[in-house]
């Protein structure tokens, strides 16, 4: 099993901060954390890999135009079953960037001109292929507001107006939960007539048992399937959403559907009640993405201010690039706005990793700098919060993916 030590000058650990720390790596994991010692491999200040909570990495890529671009899918408002990994190409250059700026994971969903486009995937940035990439099937990417109502133009069922969207949205729901219920009766009360024969032998009640069960999984296609998995909070939803009004649809959709969500942007939001409501509710923020143009109606409010609103509020929050609207490797920069309302360095390395890890359900393995957890890590040649630093040494599940050295 490989080793690698790593002499930390500064250890920013996704918590806290501490300082002259030796941190010990075998295979893919943190074995040990100690004071700090001679004979590292590495050294410098170092941070856990940064996760970017919502890229559309790899299905616009950089150096294709728009047009090649596979972020939406115009064939209908709702498709559950899309999946974002087979419109990624992992030949895109953005993925290296990324890399050499120790964002090694993003979590890659459709684009937002359909009510549900699709799934949300967590992959590693680092992989070479598909094959290599999925960390988590998050769940769904959902979207509110002015763009499901934008793509008229579009197939399938397209309202022109938020009423039209949102009501499409909800009789879509009520129709696949209607369809359960009636299909659980069913399926209860051939259970029990079963149950009621007695001349049957336990082996047939058993083959009838299953042939009942089959009988009511071909009551659903795999739309329906998926849609039973957000509406019975099995899986989440990201939620494309910038406007005040319909961050609080948004939280009433949730209350009456029992779904887990995230309100993904908000950039639009400059009321602390309104994230409040939001940390009321149990709904995180994946906020962002910041330093990019307000380029529509929906976001004529925006301003970097409006995260100090963000920063008052209860709201548990992470950050996003939105890739390509911002590009992935400068999350980092983002940071500037928080440090400048007065966020602890600390608090701030911690949004772009541990909080976002938390947000994503992957916590339990990345976001922090611990043992036990996956060496996935960056040694930074200064303090990773000055302009000028840079990785020296991105360390991706225990392996070397960027050495400035070598």
């Amino acid at each position: 099993m490989s080793r690698i030590i790593i002499k930390a000058h500064t250890l920013f650990n996704g918590i806290g901060k501490t300082d002259n720390s030796m941190i010990i790596i075998d295979g893919n994991k943190i074995s040990d954390i100690t004071a700090s010692s001679a004979g590292a491999d590495f050294e410098g200040f170092v941070t856990p890999a940064i996760i970017d909570a919502h890229s559309h990495i790899g299905m616009y890529r950089a150096g294709e135009p728009d047009s090649e671009g596979e972020g939406n899918d115009t064939s209908d408002q709702i498709t559950p079953s899309f999946n974002p990994l087979n419109s990624i190409y992992f030949d895109d250059n953005a993925f290296k960037d990324a890399v050499d700026f120790g964002v090694l994971y993003s979590c890659v969903v459709p684009g937002s001109g359909n009510l549900l486009g699709g799934r949300a995937s967590v992959i590693r940035n680092f992989a070479a292929n598909r094959g290599e990439a999925l960390v988590k099937d998050y769940g769904f990417k959902m979207a509110l507001g002015y763009n499901p109502r934008s793509t008229g133009e579009w197939k399938g069922t397209r309202p022109s107006t938020r009423m039209g969207v949102y009501s499409l949205l909800e009789r879509r729901f009520d129709a696949v939960l209607t369809k359960k219920a009636k299909a659980d009766i069913s399926r209860e009360r051939k259970l029990a007539e079963c149950e009621e024969k007695k001349d049957l032998s336990s082996d047939k009640i058993e083959r009838s048992r299953v042939l009942i069960d089959r009988e009511y999984d071909l009551e659903f296609d795999e739309d329906d399937r998926l849609l039973l998995e957000l509406l019975s909070g099995k899986k989440a939803a990201k939620v494309h959403v910038h406007k005040e009004d319909d961050v609080l649809y948004l939280i009433g959709l949730a209350k009456k559907y029992n779904m887990r969500v995230t309100a993904d942007h908000a950039s639009d939001v400059h009321h602390s009640e309104i994230f409040d409501a939001l940390a009321d509710a149990g709904i995180p923020v994946v906020y962002g993405p910041l330093g990019s143009h307000p380029y529509k109606t929906e976001l004529k409010n925006e301003r970097h201010l409006n995260m100090r609103q963000l920063m008052k509020s209860r709201a548990q929050y992470g950050l996003m690039t939105d890739h390509p609207v911002i590009m992935a490797q400068t999350l980092r920069e983002t940071l500037k706005y928080f440090l400048i309302a007065g966020m602890p360095d600390y608090e701030a390395i911690g949004l772009i990793t541990r909080r976002n890890a938390d947000i994503l359900g992957i916590g339990g393995d990345l976001g922090t700098v611990e043992p036990g957890k996956l060496a996935s890590l960056v040694v930074w040649s200064g303090n990773p919060l000055y302009l000028g630093s840079f990785p020296v040494c991105v360390i991706a599940e225990g392996k070397i993916v960027r050495n400035v050295n070598a």
